[in-house]
């Protein structure tokens, strides 16, 4: 990953998380929390690919994981993200832009549910019953509504800032440079050029009135 996209990256993740914790867990929703982690998680996925969505998945995760007030096992919520990531970045729309809004809430409502479901599936193998205790059914419910309603004022955005992202400044301005370079030189070629010629048409011009003036005075004194 370019630098770029790492401080890009790791700026939306850290506001995405301090939102989450801060704002959205104590809002006492009933069922899930709404996932803003997630969403931002699946928005940088659908402009980077599946590698660079398996990486920032995997980081986000695992900053999740750490972060208070986290009480599940370490690297638990960083798998979830990082598969999530990876099945995200599988549907990069080509050309990086989208035709549609219908592919990136199809994706979302998708990541919602699958990423419950592997997370209360992680949680049972290392004996986390938090979820049959709430219900997991309403819990499918809950996180696919929440973040489907949060999607639209959050992915796009994030895949705009994404995208913006992805152009080199530097490349872009050497390119001008370069284009202004070139301009000036033909601007410079051709000015040389037509003072070439015109000092060439001077010349020549010089040269026949010469050639006139001599075949005058060689005429005169032949009579």
């Amino acid at each position: 990953m370019r630098l770029n996209r790492i401080l890009l990256s790791a700026s939306l993740i850290v506001v995405a998380l301090v939102v989450q914790v801060s704002i959205l867990a104590r809002l006492q929703l009933p069922g899930a929390v709404p996932d803003l982690l997630l969403l931002t998680v699946l928005a940088l996925a659908m402009v980077y690919g599946p590698t660079g969505g398996s990486l920032v998945g995997f980081g986000a995760g695992l900053l999740a994981d750490l972060a208070p007030p986290a009480d599940h096992a370490v690297g638990r919520y960083a798998l979830v993200l990082c598969v999530m990531g990876y099945l995200a970045g599988l549907a990069k729309p080509e050309g990086g832009k989208l035709r549609s809004a219908t592919g990136p809430l199809v994706v979302v409502v998708g990541a919602a549910i699958s990423s419950t479901l592997l997370y209360a599936g992680v949680g049972a193998l290392v004996g986390d019953t938090a979820a049959r205790d709430v219900g997991l059914g309403g819990l499918l419910f809950t996180a696919s509504l929440y973040d489907l309603l949060l999607a639209p004022f959050t992915v796009p955005w994030i895949m705009a800032l994404a995208r913006r992202g992805e152009h080199d400044p530097v490349a872009d301005a050497s390119g001008g440079a370069g284009g202004d370079v070139a301009a000036g030189w033909l601007t410079s070629g051709g000015a040389k050029g037509l003072a070439i010629g015109r000092q060439r048409g001077l010349r020549a011009r010089a040269m026949k009135s010469r050639v006139a003036r001599a075949g005058r005075i060689k005429g005169v004194k032949r009579l």
